[in-house]
């Protein structure tokens, strides 16, 4: 009904006249005779087997039969206003089609789209795109990660690697979203210039507690002054939805010549550009001052060798990923330690990088309880080294670690 409706105000349709029976006879022409308007009345009349216009665009017709339109107030032929009714000018206006074609279909969207009632969580749309931003006077930056699934370990939260990567995400976007971005690995324009590079030199960490899949974590970042040539960089995470503190981090980071490897000033120039986005703050955790215990083949309790970087664990700077180094300190963890335990805080102090044909040990010793009562120890502490296999020392790290509890610890018999 509604597409006949539609048509037939494009489409005049021919009318049909019905007998005093009731039967419909064949179409026929409009009979206009018994149009007759007042005089007077402003109205049009109609002259049937009026003498049709000599002329149409210029050239002579003959038309019998036409019909002369004439206003009956002025008796003014208004053939000349008015185009003479031809098959073209019959034909529909297209554009009145093609806009009611697009009108209902515009309706029918925004009825499909009323549809979609599904509740949504509001962490979902709070940063639906994990974009950060500038806070705090625009000094801190801040940005949201969903906790995904290959993010989590195997008592279903997030790994210490995970945590770390969102760590390192933030402290690249920072730099680039305050501008300071050049070509290189989170260098400025004037370190891109003297081919520097930033180098972490000590890494402290604190978790309270790891996320789990689907949380939502929020993660400011912000800097500090380090000594005359270093710059150090503090982490807070948070659960996005109740704000309570899961991570604390701060990390001390040097300047490196890309092309010699060797340490490097801070020029001034480049003091300049970072010096505005300092904070005037302490830092986030007190430092863990202690010295690192040495090891070696005799004093470690495990040992794993043969570790060697993938193409894959290079970053744009052409040296290891800092994360990498630590899944490569936890290979010579005890198991049993990790089944039952989790990585409360970790100390690490880099000394050297390692290249692309680089082969590894990882040394771990175990102190504050007994190796063979790892399962049931309350809390445990290891030492841990990474080397090169000519002993050369490239990481030196303590962590601890403290039991799990029944809810997080993974059971094999599920």
């Amino acid at each position: 009904m509604v597409a006949t409706s539609a048509t037939s105000s494009f489409f005049p349709l021919p009318s049909s006249s019905l007998d005093p029976n009731g039967k419909t006879n064949k179409l026929t022409s409009t009979n206009f005779s018994g149009l007759n308007p007042t005089p007077n009345s402003g109205r049009l009349k109609v002259k049937p087997n009026a003498q049709a216009p000599s002329k149409i665009n210029g050239k002579k017709v003959s038309l019998p039969g036409s019909v002369h339109i004439v206003k009956t107030d002025n008796n003014h032929d208004l053939s000349q206003q008015h185009a003479p009714r031809t098959f073209i000018n019959q034909l529909p206006d297209w554009s009145m089609l093609l806009a009611a074609i697009t009108t209902v279909f515009l309706a029918a969207e925004k009825q499909w789209m009323m549809l979609d009632t599904k509740p949504r969580r509001s962490d979902m749309i709070m940063d639906p795109f994990g974009l950060g931003r500038i806070v705090q006077d625009g000094l801190v930056y801040r940005q949201n990660f969903d906790i995904r699934s290959y993010e989590i370990g195997a008592d279903r939260s997030a790994s210490i690697e995970t945590v770390m990567n969102h760590l390192q995400e933030t402290a690249l976007n920072h730099v680039k979203s305050a501008g300071l971005l050049g070509d290189g690995f989170g260098s400025t324009p004037e370190m891109v210039k003297k081919n520097l590079i930033w180098v972490v030199t000590r890494m402290q960490v604190v978790v309270d507690k790891y996320p789990t899949w689907g949380d939502v974590v929020e993660v400011d970042t912000w800097v500090s002054k380090s000594g005359k040539n270093g710059m150090r960089r503090d982490w807070l995470v948070r659960d996005c939805n109740t704000g309570e503190i899961l991570t604390r981090a701060s990390s001390v980071w040097v300047m490196m010549n890309k092309l010699t490897r060797r340490l490097s000033k801070l020029p001034e120039e480049v003091r300049g550009e970072i010096e505005p986005y300092f904070v005037n703050s302490d830092p986030i955790l007190a430092e863990d001052s202690r010295k690192l215990t040495k090891l070696d083949d005799k004093t470690a309790d495990y040992v794993r060798s043969g570790l060697t970087p993938r193409w894959s664990d290079l970053d744009v700077n052409q040296h290891v990923n800092n994360v990498k180094y630590i899944g490569w300190i936890l290979e010579s963890a005890p198991v049993e330690m990790m089944e039952k335990h989790k990585l409360k805080s970790m100390t690490l102090e880099y000394r050297r990088e390692c290249g692309r044909d680089s082969v590894l040990q990882s040394l771990t010793a175990v102190s504050g309880c007994d190796v063979g009562s790892l399962g049931t120890a309350g809390e445990v502490e290891c030492q841990h080294l990474l080397r090169l296999q000519d002993g050369a020392e490239v990481v030196k790290g303590r962590t601890v670690w403290s039991s799990k509890t029944p809810s997080t610890t993974w059971d094999t018999t599920s």
